[in-house]
């Protein structure tokens, strides 16, 4: 919701703008972002006036900005020359804190933490902070996708990354969307990427709020405290910084505390076991196998978790035999279904087959067998055992995203307690406010404004930067997270369906219910191309899979980018220290180059 007025080189191709960019705003592996046309919202025909009206509060971080120690030479907003603590490519062993790893503000004075960058004479840190939501009002004017087919149609608004801006038609003083165009984000750093975190914890509120992504009530109400918290935090940051403006900190305290947590590596509990074996898990787990017009429910069966595979018997005495059921999770699509309140947690699986997805269902009984055997079976997805090192992170991360979503209710708590501070309306989306439509308003508020207070009891001694952390790791964990969608027919098929495209996987959807239909993932992946004359995307996979689809509602150089460009986003490793390989990411996406 912040409009910043930036020259950019239009003959630069909008890789290269998108670098210079975020070199500018000090947003480092500008290689995830990219431009977007502002989506049209069909419903509204006056939308342009509203346009101009945003774009007459632009920051006016562009000028004449004087360049210190000059009366005479404007400095302007453009590609930044010399050597930031931003750095456009990768990670850099050397590379100086520009944020408090606490609040994320800025380590002061200015001009360090944005070297020669015009944007020390403007106010840049404005980028970092979130501003609240104020009225409900603003939420009713904004664009809500109402189906999965209108979400797909914002993806047309992609710039191609290899073409200039003036080649595609970009106006002077046009306003263009800078958004996280791959989500595969690379070396968070709470230290160096205070804007950058912000922008993220930005694109992830609004996703929710608009209903882009699909979310459990519970889950809602924890983003809602999260960011009820994270307003009082930043308001109060602010305040802070301008009462305590030159507080000084030890810089050898400073140096040696980073290299004890980096020493510590994040104060890891776990004894290593036997680094030969891998780990196993073994139980009673309910398996259900939908199908139509089955009555039945789920069965108990002692499970094998073992590599990447589930073995089921019909009890622990018979886990030397035949098992009953087999199933190899490699390539699989992991959904979770979980209600706190109501004691599920279930894990919903689609293992591919020849001829699609077959559907399972475990049911676990509590929370800590559901994150041991759903951790296992994310990393079992992407071909990893539980010896993978990520594995006790990912257990740790669902069970703290679980106890998030606990209701705490305080006995202290009175009515009296609800603060005017608070504003429901703007925290959660339309949806769970129209689930009270036969109440009274004021009910509703008290309501709503009871159920965040009480989620904010599990996020109430966060600090602002691991707040926003913590919200944007929600939202990864979220099932539809990553993917994005476009309108395809595929080869042989006889209707549109939907093409969906994540980090590591090419996801063949139902258009109207969003359900997978068969997942194919990269590390299978020998080669993909495109026909320019048909405009056919043909991918092909190994075991001499091909798929090939049509784009009908974007140009399929939008897809092919998408593809080539999360492959070139996966060769990113924290030892390389030069800049970004610009001539490999336009191999990659270019096709036709």
């Amino acid at each position: 919701m912040k409009y910043v007025k930036v020259k950019v080189n239009f003959s630069d191709r909008v890789f290269k703008a998108v670098s210079d960019i975020c070199k500018t705003f000090n947003i480092r592996h500008p290689e995830e972002l990219s431009l977007l046309r502002k989506p049209r919202d069909p419903t509204k025909k006056k939308k342009k006036k509203l346009d101009d009206q945003c774009e007459d509060e632009a920051l006016e971080l562009e000028g004449p900005l004087i360049t210190p120690g000059s009366g005479t030479d404007v400095l302007y907003i453009g590609p930044v020359k010399g050597n930031i603590y931003s750095s456009p490519g990768l990670y850099s062993k050397t590379m100086t804190p520009t944020y408090d790893s606490h609040d994320g503000s800025p380590l002061s004075p200015t001009s360090a933490w944005f070297g020669d960058s015009a944007l020390s004479e403007g106010n840049p840190g404005i980028l970092a902070v979130s501003q609240p939501i104020t009225s409900p009002e603003i939420l009713a004017k904004m664009y809500k996708p109402q189906a999965l087919l209108d979400k797909a149609k914002i993806n047309q608004g992609w710039l191609d990354s290899s073409r200039s801006l003036m080649e595609q038609e970009v106006k002077e003083n046009e306003a263009l969307l800078l958004r996280f165009k791959y989500y595969s984000f690379f070396d968070l750093n709470p230290k160096y990427d205070a804007i950058r975190i912000n922008q993220l914890y930005e694109q992830s509120k609004w996703a929710i709020l608009l209903e882009e992504i699909e979310c459990t009530e519970e889950e809602m109400m924890m983003f809602a405290a999260l960011q009820y918290h994270i307003n009082k935090l930043s308001i109060m940051s602010s305040e802070n910084h301008l009462n305590n403006s030159d507080k000084e900190v030890d810089e050898v305290d400073a140096a040696l505390s980073d290299l004890e947590i980096t020493l510590e590596g994040g104060k890891t509990s776990t004894v290593l076991g036997d680094i030969t074996s891998i780990p196993e898990l073994a139980d009673y787990i309910k398996v259900f196998k939908p199908k139509k017009l089955t009555l039945k429910g789920y069965k108990p069966y002692w499970c094998t978790f073992k590599d990447t595979s589930i073995s089921c018997y019909k009890s622990k005495e018979e886990s030397n035999g035949t098992p009953a059921h087999q199933m190899n999770l490699r390539g699989c699509e992991v959904t979770p279904d979980v209600n706190i309140s109501g004691q599920k947690f279930n894990i919903k699986l689609l293992i591919p087959v020849a001829e699609g997805m077959n559907e399972i269902w475990l049911r676990c009984d509590n929370e800590k067998q559901y994150a041991h055997w759903m951790a296992a079976c994310r990393l079992a997805s992407k071909g990893k055992t539980m010896a993978d090192s990520s594995y006790n992170l990912e257990v740790q991360n669902i069970l703290s995203f679980l106890k998030m979503q606990h209701l705490n209710p305080d006995p202290q708590l009175m009515p009296e307690q609800i603060t005017t501070d608070i504003n429901p309306e703007c925290l959660v989306s339309p949806r769970y406010l129209k689930k009270y439509k036969n109440k009274q308003p004021g009910y509703i508020r008290d309501l709503i404004t009871a159920r965040i207070l009480e989620a904010h009891q599990n996020v109430a001694q966060m600090s602002l930067i691991e707040a926003k952390m913590r919200f944007i790791q929600a939202w990864q964990s979220l099932p539809e997270f990553g993917i994005t969608h476009f309108i395809a027919r595929f080869q042989g098929g006889k209707k549109e369906e939907l093409i969906g495209i994540a980090y590591n996987r090419l996801i063949r959807m139902d258009a109207s219910t969003g359900d997978a239909i068969k997942t194919w993932r990269f590390s299978n992946m020998k080669q993909w191309n495109v026909n320019w004359e048909i405009k056919m995307v043909t991918v092909e996979f190994a075991d001499d899979v091909r798929v090939s689809f049509i784009c009908t509602e974007v140009d399929c150089k939008v897809v092919h980018e998408f593809i080539g460009g999360y492959i070139f986003l996966s060769t990113r490793a924290k030892d390389q220290n030069e800049s970004l390989d610009e001539e490999m990411f336009y191999k990659l996406t270019s096709g036709w180059v």
